[in-house]
């Protein structure tokens, strides 16, 4: 690796770190020694690239430090068309076209001779099923996802029972044959994964969840960690 990608790779590494990055750490996905490390980020130091720190405790970097959004690697533009194939054989037809809007924004701005990387990436992803057709409109769960706003579902069990409930929604899960809409059930006052192709509607109400943000994802976290045999399932 050419000292100038290492210096730009070092940067990238404490840019996606919240806690200090150790220079063992960073040597380690470099595959470089401690010392080029220490060398490399005394050079940034000099160069006013704001990262603090010592030896022994690890580097964090500024948080407002901003270098040019586009500066990509040909792997970093490859595991973008890597995630978009996925995304666009995936997703409802609005998170496709929005995963297709990124590459044509990365394409008109990187120089010509990282475009082949676009063109003809050295990976894909396998053909797969697609998921199974969904009554509901995705675009409003996201909504009420990112607003923090209750749903009203109508839900239809594989035993064939319907129930309404309202819920306070996580996140939307992508699996590989159908997608899934985490969240908390009030009806069953437990966290709950409902398949989003079993959802007959969901309508978005008015009514907060009542949280921080945040406060719910990281309560799912939890209850994620403690359940040992996986996911339950809806009922």
């Amino acid at each position: 690796m050419r000292r100038a990608d290492r210096l730009f790779q070092i940067i990238q590494i404490l840019r996606r770190s919240s806690r200090p990055k150790t220079a063992a750490a960073i040597a380690e996905e470099l595959e470089v020694s401690k010392r080029t490390v220490y060398r490399d980020i005394g050079d940034l130091i000099g160069q006013r690239v704001p990262i603090s720190g010592e030896a022994g405790f690890g580097y964090l970097l500024d948080p407002a430090y901003s270098m040019p959004p586009l500066m990509l690697t040909p792997d970093e533009i490859e595991a973008v068309m890597l995630g978009v194939q996925w995304v666009i054989g995936h997703s409802d037809k609005l998170i496709a076209n929005a995963a297709r809007d990124v590459i044509a924004k990365i394409e008109t701005s990187i120089p010509d001779h990282l475009r082949p990387f676009i063109a003809e990436p050295s990976m894909g992803v396998k053909p797969g099923l697609r998921p199974p057709t969904e009554d509901v409109d995705m675009a409003e769960i996201r909504t009420a996802i990112r607003q923090g706003r209750k749903l009203l579902l109508c839900y239809k069990a594989e035993s064939g029972e319907i129930t309404t409930r309202i819920v306070w929604p996580v996140i939307l899960g992508y699996a590989e044959t159908h997608r899934l809409l985490v969240a908390w059930c009030e009806l069953r006052q437990d966290f709950r994964h409902f398949r989003c192709d079993r959802i007959t509607t969901a309508t978005l109400t008015e009514e907060s969840i009542g949280l921080r943000p945040g406060e719910l994802r990281r309560k799912w976290q939890l209850w994620r960690d403690e359940q040992l045999g996986g996911p339950a399932g809806a009922r």
